[in-house]
């Protein structure tokens, strides 16, 4: 995650787990375990909150462009 910059999402999905498992691991055990490293990632974790909308808004304005097209 701190390398690339990964959401929970894509992180779940390259361990092939759940995004609640992800975030259980990494707000709850990372904390304990390595406070440092818990530190750069809920850096992470907050920046994708802060532009979750923005995702969210291009991923619906690329949905209806391409609906338009096949009309």
């Amino acid at each position: 995650m701190v390398q690339n910059g990964a959401t929970v999402r894509e992180t779940a999905r390259i361990f092939g787990t759940s995004k609640s498992t992800v975030h259980k691991l990494v707000t709850g055990r990372l904390k304990r375990a390595d406070p440092t490293l818990y530190a750069e990632v809920r850096r992470v974790l907050d920046t994708n909150k802060a532009e979750r909308h923005i995702r969210g808004g291009l991923a619906t304005r690329e949905k209806y462009l391409h609906e338009r097209e096949e009309t």
